[in-house]
C-alpha cells in the first residue's frame, strides 16, 4: 500500500528514499528500449545512466514523496561515478522548496554506491497533488523477500554435501547474508580442504562428518526430521539422492502429499511477481498429482506473501477439449477447488499463458474469471512446457527467481550451478520465510491432504 502526501502537507526537509541493486539485466532492458548498445561497457560513462538514474529517481517520487498523484515537471540529472551493478544503490530525494502558487515542490535527488558515495544528482521539480490518495501496489522485485527476512532471526539450515566451491560459497554467502546458520553435512576433512582453497571460513559452523553422498543425505534428512534444523540446502550431489533420503520414512519428514517445485519470479517488464510450478520435478504429472501442485504452489504463496493466491491452470486453450489433457485438469482442478478439495485459494482453469496474465487478452477473448489477467500463481502442464517457461525468463528476459522443493515437512533450497549469487540469496530467504510460516501456522501452509 503506498499513500501520498499532499501539497500542504509537505514540508521542507522532507526526506523519502529507496534502495535497488541494479542489475546486469536492468540495463539490457534500457539498452533494448532505447538502443544504447554500450550500456553494458561502463555503467558510468554512457548516455544511458542518466536515464537509469531519472527512472529510479521518477519512481520514488511516484511512490513516496510526494506520492501518487503526482506531475513531474521538469528533472536535471548528472551522473558523477559509474552506477554500481548488483550492489545496493540508494536513491533519496529531499524537499528543498515549495512555490504555493504552481503548488510546485523542488526536490534535490542523489544516488549513493554501498560506500556512501555520491554517484549521481538531480533536481526535481514536482506539481503536488492536493487530494489524499492511497494505491494497492502488487509486490514485483524480489529484494522484499530479504528486507522481511530482516524481522526474524537466521534458520539453522542443514547443506547437504556441500563439496564444491559452488556449493560451499553459496552456503557461506546465505550465512553472511544473515539468512541461514549453515549445519554441514559432508566429509570433514574435504569441506575444511576445499574452504582453506575457496578462502571461505568455517568458523561458527557445525560439520556432521559423512563418508558419502547417500550418508549425508540421510543424515541431513534425520536431522530435519528430529527438529535439529528448520531446512536442507542442496549441495554437490544429485536432486534425486536428496529427495529420496526425505521421503525415507524413517527420516520423518512426509506429509502424505506430493513433493514438488515452487519458483517465484519477477520478470523486469512485468509488473507483478508469481509463483510457477512444477518446472523441476514431477515430470508429467496427473490430475491427483496436479492438486497436490496446487496445494504445495498456495502454501509457498502465501509464505512469501501473497494471502488469496490466484491460481491458473494453464492450458495451450481456455476451453475445454476432451482430446487435451491439460483442459480437462484445468476443469477438474477448478471444480475440486469449489468442492473444497484444494483451499486457501482461487483455482480457475483452463487458461492459456496470456489470458492467465494479462487482463486485455483475458477482455478480448471475452474470458470471465476472478484469475484471468491477474495469476499469482501458474501450474503448467508437464516439466517440459514448465522448465521452458522458466528457463526462458531467466535466461532470456532477466527473471530474479527463488525456488524452493515443498509439500516436506521441511522446506528444501535446490541450488545450482547456473544460480547466480542473488538467486542462492533470494531462494534462501523464501526458504526462511516458508518455515518461519509453517512454524507459525501450518495448517495455512500445509493443510491435511483431502482424501
Amino acid at each position: 500500500m503506498i499513500e501520498n502526501r499532499t501539497f500542504d502537507e509537505i514540508q521542507i526537509g522532507d526526506t523519502a528514499s529507496m534502495q535497488r541493486t541494479l542489475q546486469a539485466g536492468d540495463v539490457r532492458a534500457w539498452a533494448a528500449a532505447f538502443g544504447d548498445v554500450g550500456l553494458l561497457a561502463d555503467a558510468g560513462d554512457m548516455q544511458g545512466a542518466a536515464g537509469i538514474v531519472t527512472a529510479i529517481l521518477s519512481a520514488l517520487v511516484g511512490s513516496a514523496l510526494p506520492g501518487p498523484g503526482s506531475s513531474i515537471r521538469s528533472t536535471s540529472v548528472q551522473v558523477r561515478a559509474a552506477l554500481p551493478i548488483n550492489a545496493v544503490l540508494t536513491a533519496e530525494v529531499v524537499v528543498r522548496e515549495k512555490r504555493a502558487d504552481e503548488r510546485l515542490v523542488i526536490l534535490a535527488g542523489q544516488c549513493t554506491d554501498p560506500a556512501g558515495q555520491q554517484v549521481a544528482s538531480a533536481a526535481l521539480e514536482v506539481v503536488a497533488p492536493i487530494t489524499r490518495l492511497r494505491h494497492e501496489m502488487p509486490e514485483h522485485r524480489l529484494e522484499g523477500l530479504l528486507e522481511r527476512c530482516r524481522e526474524l532471526k537466521p534458520m539453522l539450515t542443514g547443506v547437504v554435501h556441500p563439496c564444491s566451491a559452488a556449493s560451499l560459497t553459496g552456503a557461506m554467502e546465505a550465512a553472511e547474508a544473515g539468512l541461514i546458520v549453515p549445519v554441514l553435512f559432508g566429509p570433514e576433512a574435504e569441506l575444511r580442504q576445499l574452504a582453506a582453497v575457496a578462502k571461505l571460513s568455517l568458523s561458527g559452523c557445525r560439520i556432521v562428518a559423512t563418508e558419502s553422498l547417500e550418508d549425508s543425505a540421510l543424515k541431513a534428512a534425520m536431522a530435519a526430521g528430529a527438529g535439529e534444523v528448520q531446512a536442507l540446502m542442496k549441495g554437490s550431489l544429485e536432486t534425486d539422492v536428496l529427495l529420496h533420503a526425505v521421503m525415507q520414512k524413517e527420516a520423518k519428514l512426509r506429509t502424505g502429499r506430493l513433493i514438488s517445485h515452487c519458483a517465484m519470479v519477477s520478470v523486469p517488464t512485468y509488473a507483478r511477481r508469481f509463483v510457477i510450478s512444477d518446472v523441476a520435478l514431477n515430470i508429467a504429472p496427473d490430475t491427483d498429482e496436479k492438486r497436490d501442485i496446487c496445494q504445495n504452489a498456495i502454501g509457498f504463496a502465501r509464505a512469501l506473501g501473497i494471502e488469496l493466491p490466484k491460481v491458473a491452470v494453464l492450458a495451450a486453450v481456455e476451453t475445454v477439449h476432451t482430446k487435451m489433457p491439460a483442459s480437462l485438469d484445468g476443469a477438474i482442478l477448478a471444480k475440486m477447488a469449489d468442492r473444497r478439495q484444494i483451499v486457501g485459494g482461487i483455482v480457475d482453469g483452463p487458461l492459456d499463458l496470456d489470458a492467465a496474465v494479462d487482463a486485455a487478452a483475458a477482455r478480448t477473448k471475452h474470458i470471465s474469471s476472478p484469475v484471468a489477467g491477474a495469476a499469482d500463481v501458474l501450474v503448467v502442464p508437464n516439466i517440459e512446457a514448465g522448465n521452458m517457461i522458466y528457463k526462458n525468463l531467466v535466461f532470456m528476459a532477466d527473471a530474479q527467481t527463488a525456488g524452493l522443493v515443498v509439500g516436506a515437512r521441511v522446506p528444501v533450497i535446490l541450488t545450482s550451478r547456473a544460480d547466480t549469487a542473488a538467486a542462492r540469496r533470494f531462494s534462501a530467504a523464501a526458504a526462511v520465510l516458508y518455515a518461519d510460516a509453517l512454524a507459525r501456522d501450518p495448517a495455512s501452509i500445509l493443510p491435511d491432504p483431502v482424501e
